[in-house]
């Protein structure tokens, strides 16, 4: 039997064994080195964009992006062929073109063909009133005028005081030839929204009176030519006259046709 010395030995004086040594068996995974660990460059990455995707998605995007890219070229080229000199693609496919930019799209200007205003443009009205003694005419009245004197010395003109009557107007003449004969739907449109447009104007000064018709005129005036250039321009006025058109309620404002309903 051994003795208490000898059971000692190993503990207090005899040699220990060291740690990781083949007696002990393998070292723990979490003792593993660097040199054990898996190389970063060896992992395969996670795919991104389109390729993330499952195949029945995958076809779903490609088909929607094709769609966006074909959208995307035509509208480029409606919006090209709409503002570009007439040309032929334009007199053969210029009503498509129309159908297509009108009137989410519509361009006020001309590519490779600017075209300042040289003109002065004026919108007139007159009526002709129901009186005691029979209907009468008024005399003309100018509706740009009255928005010319809002705008000067006005800091802050309002949108309607620029552009909403001009913008009537440019729609009207163009959507019409010269004898004033519409040119489809757009003609149409354009006319009832000048008559209405008159209407509101002349609404709080008409002193209660009943307007019967209506006759709309344009006054045009050219640009005097500066005073450096020889260029002799003629600045006498020239008139477009419209036909007089009879007012209906669709042509009062909202106001006016619901209080005539009510007295009706």
């Amino acid at each position: 039997m051994d003795s208490d010395d000898d059971r000692g030995a190993g503990t207090e004086g005899g040699p220990a064994l060291a740690v990781g040594t083949p007696e002990d068996g393998p070292a723990p995974a979490e003792a593993a080195g660097p040199a054990d660990a898996p190389d970063p460059a060896e992992v395969p990455a996670p795919a991104g964009g389109m390729a993330g995707l499952s195949f029945p998605y995958q076809i779903v995007a490609a088909v929607a992006l094709a769609l966006f890219g074909v959208i995307a070229c035509a509208q480029l080229a409606m919006v090209f062929l709409h503002v570009a000199p007439s040309n032929t693609l334009t007199k053969q496919h210029g009503a498509a073109v129309d159908e297509w930019v009108y009137p989410e799209f519509e361009q006020n200007w001309k590519l490779f063909a600017p075209n300042p205003l040289q003109q002065n443009v004026a919108v007139q009205v007159r009526t002709e009133i129901a009186g005691p003694e029979g209907p009468r005419t008024t005399s003309w009245r100018d509706l740009s005028a009255e928005d010319g004197r809002a705008i000067r010395g006005n800091l802050l003109p309002s949108h309607v005081q620029q552009n909403e009557l001009r913008r009537a107007w440019d729609f009207y003449v163009g959507s019409h030839d010269d004898k004033n004969r519409a040119n489809g739907l757009r003609g149409t449109l354009s006319e009832k929204y000048v008559r209405r447009l008159v209407m509101l104007r002349l609404s709080g000064h008409d002193d209660g009176e009943t307007v019967l018709r209506i006759q709309v005129r344009s006054e045009v005036r050219s640009v005097e030519a500066p005073e450096w250039s020889d260029e002799k321009i003629s600045t006498g006025p020239s008139y477009r006259v419209l036909p007089w058109w009879k007012v209906t309620a669709d042509d009062l404002p909202e106001g006016a046709a619901g209080s005539e309903e009510a007295d009706q």
